[in-house]
């Protein structure tokens, strides 16, 4: 079954859709995201190593996850599942803007908006030519816990927890062992982690 995603143009408006593979064969703008895990009840971030056999990128290191919305799919449906399919978690979190903390207090689980930007990166006879939308989940303290992670062997390698100091030496040190979106990705993250720290909501 052929799996299609949205295609886009500069702004990011639908103009299409193109399947999977062809669309990065011929490098096409299209959708896609990027989430982050982090865990503030011991401040670390969730980082997964593609698995060997993807169509590109293999091996190296990344976010939590990273794929595209599908046709006819909403970007929080496409959160959930994608999360579901690639790390065995099972949630039903809503997209929030990162100023509304508000829906915290209630104990909701969210999914924070933290932007997105547009790159362009060649894999030999392929690409990734996207504008990946940015977002960041750090789950209230009773809905996670590190055991509900199930990798998936065909999307991930394995997954590892680090704290913010040691993956910015770790970039730093050695940039090629991370996606080419992953700096661009980060940063957007960052910033969103940066204002919650700022706030003082997060530390209970």
């Amino acid at each position: 079954m052929k799996d299609y995603i949205i295609l886009v143009d500069e702004q990011d408006n639908e103009i299409g859709y193109g399947e999977k593979l062809e669309v990065h064969q011929k490098d096409l703008l299209h959708r896609a995201f990027s989430i982050f895990i982090f865990d503030w009840s011991d401040q670390k971030m969730l980082l997964q190593r593609r698995a060997s056999g993807k169509y590109h990128s293999g091996g190296l290191w990344t976010n939590a996850c990273c794929s595209h919305p599908r046709k006819g799919e909403t970007m929080d449906d496409c959160l959930n599942s994608r999360l579901k399919e690639e790390l065995g978690l099972n949630i039903s979190a809503h997209i929030v803007d990162p100023d509304d903390c508000a829906l915290l207090v209630h104990g909701r689980d969210v999914i924070y908006s933290c932007g997105s930007f547009k790159y362009y990166a060649p894999f030999g006879n392929l690409s990734e030519h996207e504008i990946d939308h940015v977002f960041l989940y750090s789950p209230v303290i009773e809905h996670f816990s590190k055991s509900d992670f199930i990798c998936n062997p065909d999307e991930v390698e394995e997954i590892r927890w680090v704290t913010i100091e040691e993956l910015k030496a770790w970039m730093s040190h050695t940039p090629e062992a991370f996606t080419a979106w992953f700096k661009n990705a980060f940063d957007l993250a960052y910033e969103v982690l940066c204002r919650q720290a700022e706030r003082g909501e997060r530390y209970d």
